[in-house]
């Protein structure tokens, strides 16, 4: 009896990520992440219950790879923290093109835990760095939010190809006019 080629679950989601990263979403299927992963369809099975499964599994991990991002972004004490998290957001988006394409631009109806995940932590930054009550620190991360994922959209779609700076400072007199704005009431 010949011997059978196991093959780790986390190795089929990596090579799943590896057909996103390169082609998209849309050429993602179990044909293709067979051959990707040098077996037939029967150990991706073993694995997975179908494509749906496998897409709700690599979508926990893009959504982690992307937290990463935000977070080395704050890390790294470039920006202040609030614009250090769009900024995170927007080189994600520039980095990754498909797979923010896969997380962020597909239809989210469902997930409104994540986006009020999202607006509470953005909200309680710009609180505690910018003394804004909680409901103008909502409106104003929301605004901000529209602008940050209008720049990552363009970035990850190849409609423009900004340098960092400029972006750096379009964010900077967007979020200063917007905060100007909300003290004024």
């Amino acid at each position: 009896m010949p011997a059978k080629k196991i093959i780790k679950r986390e190795d089929i989601l990596n090579s799943a990520l590896e057909i996103v990263r390169q082609s998209g979403i849309d050429a993602l299927n179990m044909r293709t992440l067979a051959k990707k992963c040098n077996c037939s369809t029967q150990p991706i099975y073993l694995s997975f219950s179908g494509i749906d499964e496998l897409k709700e599994e690599l979508l926990k991990l893009i959504s982690d790879m992307f937290d990463k991002r935000i977070e080395r972004e704050m890390a790294a004490g470039k920006y202040p923290e609030y614009k250090a998290t769009g900024m995170g957001y927007i080189f994600f988006a520039k980095e990754e093109k498909e797979l923010f394409k896969f997380l962020l631009m597909r239809n989210r109806a469902d997930e409104s835990d994540w986006e009020k995940t999202s607006f509470d932590k953005s909200t309680t930054i710009i609180t505690k760095n910018y003394g804004l009550y909680k409901n103008e620190a909502f409106k104003l991360h929301a605004e901000m939010w529209i602008f940050v994922h209008g720049i990552a959209t363009m970035l990850a779609t190849g409609y423009l190809n900004w340098d960092d700076e400029t972006i750096s400072e379009m964010v900077t007199d967007v979020f200063a006019e917007k905060k100007k704005k909300g003290e004024n009431k």
